[in-house]
């Protein structure tokens, strides 16, 4: 299956609620109303799954405070990072180490041990004091409520804060749906769209007219089924646990 439109998902929904058609989405309140709830399905998609094409590059976003030197924040629509890292290098030669995650609980742990070459800066919630190294590039990172990102060290010689044109993120980022545009192609794979379809049109049958096609239905649960095995592009073997053995 090709990938449609909003309004040609908007009037193929139409059409199997044998409402009146439209030529563009503006054209009747019910077709925006199903527009609507296209979104609604689209989002509750991708929330549910973790849809390859929706990974990317990531820049996090520094609040260039020398108060908060290694404080960034996530940028809006970002679901879940992967992985981090920070150019060390000091003379742009693009010298990237990993920077590694830690829960909250071991962050404070290791900083709390630092005995010299640290400042002292407040955390932005609650202001507890954290000891941040600043002689040494950053080596790991945390978060305390799931907004602000903060890491362990950053070199007060090279600059007074962690740079954001040097941090290189990759992660998932949640696509924005455009719901007043007829042109508008909703940003996942051809393989989830006769899923958000199928499920449009059954929650449309409901909301809009009081019931639900069990022939819609089955066709949502099969879909479910199918792209459980058919979310990436290049086809890969089975992952096994392998509880432990090396």
């Amino acid at each position: 299956m090709m990938k449609k439109t909003l309004l040609q998902i908007v009037q193929d929904i139409l059409s199997d609620m044998d409402s009146e058609d439209v030529n563009t989405l503006s054209d009747s309140v019910e077709a925006q109303q199903v527009a609507s709830v296209v979104e609604k399905v689209f989002y509750q998609l991708i929330a549910t799954r973790k849809v390859p094409e929706h990974k990317e590059l990531i820049k996090l976003t520094a609040l260039s405070d020398s108060s908060f030197p290694t404080h960034f924040y996530y940028p809006d629509n970002v679901k879940e990072i992967s992985w981090v890292s920070y150019d060390t290098s000091d003379d742009g030669s693009f010298d990237y180490e990993e920077v590694f995650w830690v829960e909250p609980e071991e962050f404070l742990r290791r900083t709390d041990g630092i005995a010299s070459n640290y400042d002292s800066v407040s955390d932005k919630n609650s202001g507890t004091k954290l000891r941040i190294k600043n002689n040494k590039q950053p080596t790991f990172y945390t978060s305390f409520d799931d907004y602000y990102i903060v890491f362990d060290a950053y070199d007060s010689s090279v600059d007074n804060t962690l740079q954001e044109s040097k941090v290189r993120a990759y992660g998932t980022k949640y696509p924005v749906f455009t719901k007043n545009d007829d042109d508008y192609i909703p940003d996942i794979d051809e393989v989830y769209f006769p899923l958000m379809i199928a499920e449009s049109t059954s929650m449309c049958q409901s909301l809009l007219k009081g019931g639900s096609d069990p022939k819609v239905e089955q066709s949502a649960r099969r879909q479910k089924a199918y792209i459980q095995n058919d979310k990436y592009k290049t086809v890969r073997g089975n992952i096994l646990n392998d509880y432990g053995r090396h």
